[in-house]
């Protein structure tokens, strides 16, 4: 029996990938500490200061290290080269999310980040993208300005109020923009609601808090059950998660009917179902109330922690807050408040945000990727179906990039004649997300960012109390653990620069007050 011309080239291609096959399963597994019988290695995760333990071990294991826990591969990426590698480079891999039982359990099937990948998880992705790319961004200047500004009056006012008025501050802008809602106008507290629901998330994602996420079948256990504590609690988190995706969502839908809606993202988005068949418009509504929930609750979150960090750094590192205060007063001057068109005059300030980004970044560790199919990597096999963890916490030290990390320097961002240098890694490239996955709220955080460091320092000083003696209290500058990091509680005492300044201030509050929404 003769072959076709085609079957010979066919049969050595099948002979090559059946080769290769075998030959990954043979690779070996990344390095890491040796696992125990059954439980792997369980008792080698850290509980505690998760992000600088495995920042630890990767020096011992290399910046590719394999943990098995219960049977569950875990891969962490301790170096921006692997997880740009990986994350970026491979991302059609690498872009999906672990499943859990805790994401239904707590009502969180929504929330995008948690969406494994796909055409569901796109269309949400795009959604977002229409109000958060770079020329929507820019529509929100004025904005933003004007809460920079409420902020800086609300801590001359009353300085011992820091954490909320972050709080404010962000939960103010981002519902103004998704939702047209204006915080001071409305007997609702939705600060609240987007704080408890994120609180939902901190609690339920503790690694290894909950035995179901390594034993699923636990999911059947009736809540009554001993051990069956998280069906109780997800009960209550379902209620707490469900009013932040539809109370300010029906709020401004019941606008949209009275004609009273502000601009927004929630109204732009709805304005573009008004003529689909009723099955696919209500599948978009889904979507569209979906990723609004997300801009709102996720952008407040890890801004908060953030600024919060900035105001910890300018406590401890008094030193840094002079420099930055010199450099406005020289490209501003002390007549009027900075604008954002004096950005590229102030490469001290960008460069003490980048600090403060790296230092302590708000989000320690990566959420997991995870692989759609085995991979191979210098040598190593990579299970499909691993979690991919790159630690921030572990990129952000790496000395390779930053000496000294332990330092607090902006400097190490600018070239010796003062302008940033686009030769050190920027963390953005890495606090941010790496890949398909990269927070889609970058660019309207980073403005948000300088607009308020560059408001806060040339209208404020910030310092340390003193005890009895005259000593000042200073910061530990260390942060909680959670999926969201905080720096731990601190006090700061914070006055106005001058009297001038405080003035100017106030008047560009009343001036902006009818910037109300979306422009």
């Amino acid at each position: 029996m003769s072959l076709s011309p085609i079957t010979v080239p066919l049969g050595l291609v099948l002979i090559v990938f059946v080769a290769l096959r075998r030959k990954a399963r043979t690779l070996p597994l990344p390095p890491g500490p040796r696992p125990l019988p059954l439980i792997g290695n369980v008792l080698d995760m850290p509980k505690t200061d998760i992000s600088a333990a495995l920042r630890d071990m990767s020096a011992v294991y290399g910046d590719i290290m394999y943990l098995n826990l219960l049977g569950r591969h875990l891969i962490v990426l301790g170096s921006q080269e692997a997880a740009i590698d990986l994350l970026e480079k491979r991302s059609t891999n690498y872009s999906d999310r672990v499943p859990s039982p805790m994401i239904r359990i707590a009502g969180l099937e929504w929330a995008l980040a948690l969406q494994p990948y796909g055409s569901w998880w796109r269309r949400h992705r795009r959604a977002l993208h229409q109000y958060f790319s770079p020329a929507a961004v820019a529509q929100y200047a004025a904005s933003q300005k004007l809460e920079a500004h409420r902020f800086v009056r609300r801590l001359v006012d009353t300085p011992d109020d820091l954490v909320s008025h972050i709080g404010h501050l962000f939960g103010s802008s981002l519902l103004r923009v998704t939702y047209g809602i204006e915080i001071d106008d409305e007997e609702t507290d939705y600060l609240k609601m987007g704080s408890d629901a994120l609180a939902v998330f901190s609690d339920a994602f503790t690694a290894g808090k909950y035995l179901v996420e390594f034993f699923p079948v636990l999911k059947y256990l009736p809540s009554w059950m001993p051990g069956a504590e998280f069906k109780r609690e997800g009960a209550e988190w379902t209620q707490t998660v469900n009013k932040l995706l539809t109370v300010p969502w029906n709020a401004t839908m019941d606008a949209m009917r009275k004609g009273t809606a502000r601009p927004s993202m929630a109204t732009g988005l709805m304005e573009s179902v008004e003529e689909m068949p009723d099955a696919d418009a209500a599948e978009e509504e889904d979507i569209y109330r979906n990723s609004t929930a997300v801009a709102y609750a996720a952008g407040a979150d890890t801004s908060a922690s953030t600024i919060q960090t900035f105001f910890m750094a300018m406590t401890l590192f008094p030193e840094v807050q002079k420099k930055a205060q010199a450099e406005l007063m020289a490209v501003v001057g002390p007549h009027r408040l900075p604008e954002k068109e004096d950005a590229p005059s102030l490469p001290y300030v960008h460069a003490l945000v980048k600090e403060f980004l790296r230092w302590r970044p708000a989000v320690p560790l990566n959420l997991p990727h995870c692989t759609l199919e085995e991979d191979e990597y210098r040598g190593y096999r990579i299970p499909k179906g691993s979690m991919v963890i790159a630690n921030n916490g572990g990129i952000s030290f790496d000395e390779k990039f930053y000496p000294d990390p332990d330092r607090f320097m902006p400097e190490r961002f600018l070239t010796a004649e003062g302008q940033l240098n686009p030769d050190v890694l920027d963390p953005a490239t890495f606090v941010f997300g790496f890949g398909r996955r990269i927070c889609p709220g970058l660019l309207f955080a980073e403005t948000s960012l300088f607009m308020i460091v560059a408001s806060v320092l040339h209208t404020l000083t910030i310092s340390a109390p003193v005890d009895a003696n005259g000593k000042p209290i200073l910061p530990s500058g260390k942060m909680t653990d959670g999926q969201v990091a905080y720096p731990e509680p601190f006090r700061c005492v914070i006055k106005p620069a001058s009297a001038e300044r405080e003035s100017l201030v106030r008047a560009s509050c009343v001036e902006l007050n009818g910037v109300r929404a979306v422009q």
